[in-house]
């Protein structure tokens, strides 16, 4: 039975004997319960290493939806244990911790937007996938990173369209499109705090490094960056380019999985202007993706909570702007 503090803090603290080997126990648990392992690139190096996948959000809920695994954990943050819910209704879809959720899903909430079409009759509605399920429920059609500018190129260019919650990405399709979509003023902690004098000290002290950078960071970072996209696209260029030294714009999480599939390689985080603590430190990483823990994992693997639910009529809107994104991309 679950205790009250448990369920009032939003995840289970339990300890485990001295000695545990927590990677090997949360195999074992997903073994006997068909359950699989869900890790975002964002997390911390343990986590991702227990992993049955490893990606971008939207990614890996569809990955899941693939299998016949009939429980998850989604090691991320709240708003994509809901997608994966969204996309496996019929499954079990656990989230280590309840409190790890999201600055640019919050810069967005559904009543906030609800009133902003209101107020704009007419008007479409694009939203990035870091959005809550009640978000996408007012959406028309909903985006990633990776895929934008395409999704966007195939919508008729006489519409009017609302672009949120990120404004940097938003900004940066309205440039490579051509279009006029009007922005949602939201971002990301993480990667609102990159600068240009931090990539610039960096390339002097680094000359012949890629400079990569997630699109999620504001314009001036931007144009200071050979390759700009997603985690995977940074993730797929460094695995496939001649390059040696990479300076990487996104959360420092991603340099695991990077290290990891390019052994031979170097990549160098480029760190927060300010950290929140206010000093500087050597990298910029997301405090609530950091949230997911391996003992986290193995309680809510054990107890089988806390479970993320999503309202059936808001679900059933939801998931229609990621079916259409589906089929433009």
């Amino acid at each position: 039975m679950l205790k009250k503090e448990w369920i009032e803090q939003g995840f289970i603290d339990e300890p485990v004997a001295a000695g545990t080997d927590l990677k090997a126990e949360i195999r074992r648990l997903c073994e006997e319960k068909g359950a699989i392992i869900l890790a975002h690139y964002y997390t911390v190096g343990d986590i991702q290493d227990v992993a049955d996948f490893v990606g971008d959000s939207l990614a890996l809920a569809r990955k899941a939806a693939d299998t016949d695994a009939r429980m998850m954990v989604m090691c991320g943050v709240h708003f994509m244990a809901e997608t994966c819910k969204l996309l496996s209704p019929e499954k079990t879809v656990l989230c280590p911790d309840l409190n790890a959720g999201c600055s640019l899903a919050d810069s967005c909430k559904a009543e906030d937007l609800k009133k902003f079409k209101d107020e704009h009759p007419g008007y479409q509605v694009i939203s990035y996938v870091n959005t809550t399920a009640a978000v996408k429920a007012l959406t028309d059609v909903v985006v990633t990173s990776g895929n934008a500018k395409k999704v966007v190129d195939q919508l008729p260019e006489g519409d009017n369209y609302i672009f949120g919650p990120d404004y940097n990405l938003g900004n940066y399709i309205n440039e490579v499109t051509g279009r006029r979509m009007l922005l949602w003023n939201g971002g990301c902690h993480v990667h609102e705090r990159f600068s240009v004098s931090k990539i610039a000290e960096l390339k002097k002290q680094y000359p012949e490094a890629t400079v990569m950078a997630h699109l999620e960071c504001k314009g001036p970072v931007l144009a200071l960056a050979d390759v700009k996209g997603s985690t995977a696209t940074m993730l797929q260029y460094a695995q496939q380019s001649s390059a040696k030294q990479f300076i990487v714009a996104t959360e420092a999480g991603i340099l695991h999985e990077m290290q990891r599939t390019c052994p031979d390689k170097e990549f160098i985080p480029v760190p927060p202007e300010i950290s929140e603590s206010g000093l500087e430190c050597s990298c910029n990483e997301c405090q609530y993706m950091k949230m997911n823990t391996l003992l986290k994992i193995y309680n809510c693997l054990k107890y089988e909570w806390p479970s993320v639910e999503v309202d059936a009529e808001i679900a059933q809107e939801a998931v229609k702007p990621i079916q259409r994104m589906l089929e433009l991309s």
